[in-house]
């Protein structure tokens, strides 16, 4: 997962000038989502929905830097370590703070017992995380002032890392992911790897050959563009590093952005889309998605259907064949094994979102949004009008009237889920 990348911005999709070959060749070679959704338009609710399979308003993390992952929430982490998977994370985590003994980070320190959530405390055995951003060149050295930034890698045994931080945050991140995929498959078996990468998020540096590639954009662009392209290579390197283990045939291979471009202070881009991160607006949450299993999805297919981020916990325990017994209910996820597999065309159920005073519901062509809470809302045609620019709304109430009925009982679902009746059923596993 990168960190704010926009739609546009990746060569597959179109962009004039950013090098990402490594994402175009995997575009090329696998699924590509052409309406795959962040679980919200920014970092941490985003993050909560891609291991839990639920949308974060059922838990608390309503914003970036809010609430924290509870421990009775069901992650894919703790629901494949029973099936015998290794598990690791390794980058950015953002969803509770990862220590409680220094200042740390954007939350983390004394006080901060509330939201201590740490991934080895919700079912990562190996771990190489950051509660929150990095500079994307040189992660412990703030650019502006050349001081300590702030913010840590700490390990599994809550221990800071202090060796091999130096260069290209994506490299350094991918140099403790590659040795635990090694491991997993010199042993046999079978893991589990996040890689939640920080780039392009701010503070934006990219170093200088990867600057000296756009030497023609001013700074900021040749800075965004350059980390870009430096993540791209990393993500070649994986791609490349599981084919020499042998193991690219049958592992899934995930890829996707946390939600929309940052706003005007950096040049990353949505796209035609309407909106950037923030918004509920499709810029804001509409973001590039990519899936490799060559087992699976032998040559390219592009996929129009609605897919999120909330379909991966689902997906992953619909392709083993198990099913959790008691788990958190209800899931806003589905599984996407029909659609890899050739017999869904059309998402089942919509997906809803909540961000401050914007609420919205996407079903398989029609969008309802709202930006003050539910008084008024506005109506767009999808698969017509894609960057949102004819509100129907007052043409279609019958489709207001209906979709509105279905956001209202998703709210007050999700209110119920807060007051924890979502944790009443004793917790296990059961096969299909």
């Amino acid at each position: 997962m990168a960190d704010d990348l926009g739609w546009g911005d990746t060569g597959y999709n179109g962009h004039p000038v950013l090098q990402t070959p490594n994402l175009d060749d995997m575009a090329g070679k696998s699924m590509r989502f052409d309406r795959w959704y962040a679980g919200a338009p920014v970092c941490s609710p985003t993050r909560g929905s891609s291991i839990t399979g639920r949308h974060p308003f059922r838990y608390g993390i309503l914003t970036a830097n809010k609430g924290h992952m509870p421990k009775e929430e069901v992650t894919i982490a703790e629901a494949l370590k029973p099936l015998g998977y290794s598990t690791g994370h390794f980058g950015k985590w953002h969803m509770g703070t990862l220590t409680t003994e220094i200042k740390d980070s954007n939350r983390g320190g004394p006080g901060s017992e509330e939201h201590y959530s740490p991934p080895w405390l919700n079912g990562f055995d190996k771990c190489f995380s950051t509660e929150a951003k990095v500079p994307t060149w040189d992660p412990m050295v703030d650019p502006t002032s050349g001081e300590a930034y702030g913010t840590r890698y700490w390990k599994e045994d809550g221990s800071i890392v202090t060796e091999n931080l130096e260069g290209d945050d994506s490299r350094v991140i991918m140099d403790r992911a590659i040795p635990f995929i090694e491991k997993c498959a010199g042993l046999g078996n079978p893991f589990l790897a996040i890689v939640w990468f920080h780039t392009p998020h701010k503070p934006v540096v990219a170093g200088a050959s990867y600057r000296a590639m756009y030497a023609a954009e001013n700074d900021t662009q040749g800075n965004y563009y350059g980390c870009i392209t430096a993540m791209d290579e990393q993500i070649g390197r994986l791609r490349q590093k599981l084919t020499e283990l042998g193991i690219a045939d049958n592992t899934m291979l995930w890829f996707c952005s946390d939600n929309g471009p940052e706003g005007s202070s950096v040049p990353g881009t949505a796209g035609s889309y309407r909106g950037r991160k923030r918004s509920l607006y499709e810029g804001g949450v509409r973001v590039p998605g990519l899936f490799q299993w060559p087992a699976k999805i032998p040559s390219q297919r592009t996929v129009d259907m609605p897919c999120s981020t909330i379909d991966y916990f689902p997906t992953v325990m619909d392709a083993l064949g198990y099913q959790l017994k008691g788990k958190p209910e209800p899931q806003d996820g589905i599984s996407l094994m029909p659609l890899i597999e050739g017999a869904m065309t059309q998402r089942p159920k919509p997906i809803a979102f909540e961000h401050g005073n914007q609420i919205s519901l996407s079903d398989n062509q029609y969008k309802l949004y709202s930006s003050d809470s539910g008084q008024t809302y506005e109506l767009y045609d999808l698969i017509a009008d894609p960057y949102e620019t004819n509100d129907i709304a007052a043409q279609d109430p019958g489709i207001v009237a209906s979709m509105r009925t279905t956001l209202e009982q998703w709210r007050d679902s999700c209110t119920k889920s807060r007051e924890g009746k979502d944790y009443l059923k004793p917790q296990g596993i059961i096969i299909h």
